[in-house]
């Protein structure tokens, strides 16, 4: 038998509305390349992702193509899926083209143009050294000090080194995040991420440490941060 073992699923159906720029977030330009083109690249140049599902608004795939994918030219074979009402609803439709003999799928936000290979390769490696594991989410422990509040007031300081602050990508054996996702869709649970699905599911989730500046592109404000990163790597820095 052929066909991929690994896929990612890249979800790029946001808006973007927060960003105030026309097209949104994914093809907002930095350093001349749209943000999505950034985050796909990564994915292409990661020799272990054999296949990548990109998730946008049916209204936007001709678009997305043109703008984003084209001009880098992938080796990878790249295919397009609808968006859904929501994050989760997007990632279940990515997961009907990820064929059934994957056996890994990551799964990554578009807008987060700032990871590279050798993170993808390193988490994929981390979760293949913990064989009862189900997944692994890549992330830091919070630095900041976290509040409980009720409308405006306080109400508990939590102990700060049991939280981390979660970013993508997830990676998940394909069994058990597709077991996930069709319980969570039969019961109408809606998660914060793909992670709380499969931890709902009682599958084992782990996580992994990643850079800081992986940062998802969300306002007009990022895009600063994202272009001083890559002029950082360009410039021979390890950002």
């Amino acid at each position: 038998m052929s066909g991929p073992r690994t896929a990612a699923v890249i979800v790029a159906g946001g808006t973007g509305e927060r960003l105030g720029r026309p097209g949104g977030k994914q093809l907002a330009l930095v350093l001349g390349k749209p943000v999505l083109s950034w985050t796909l690249a990564a994915f292409d140049a990661a020799p272990e992702v054999e296949l990548i599902v990109v998730v946008c608004h049916p209204d936007r795939t001709a678009e997305y193509r043109a703008t984003a994918v084209d001009p880098i030219a992938p080796a990878t074979p790249i295919v397009f899926a609808p968006s859904g009402e929501t994050r989760q609803a997007s990632v279940a439709s990515g997961l009907v083209l990820v064929p059934e003999r994957v056996t890994t799928v990551l799964v990554h936000d578009g807008a987060r143009p700032l990871v590279t290979p050798t993170l993808i390769g390193a988490a994929l490696a981390a979760l293949g050294a913990e064989p009862d594991a189900d997944g692994i989410v890549v992330g830091h422990p919070a630095v900041d000090t976290l509040k409980v509040v009720i409308g405006q007031t306080v109400a508990e300081t939590p102990e700060r080194a049991r939280f981390w602050a979660v970013q993508t990508p997830q990676i998940f054996r394909a069994a058990s995040l597709r077991a996930a996702y069709r319980v969570a869709g039969a019961e109408g649970f809606l998660g914060t991420d793909d992670s709380s699905l499969v931890e709902r599911n009682g599958g084992r989730v782990v996580v992994f440490e990643g850079p800081r500046d992986n940062i998802k592109v969300t306002v007009a404000e990022d895009l600063v941060l994202v272009e001083a990163a890559l002029r950082f790597r360009g410039s021979g820095g390890q950002a």
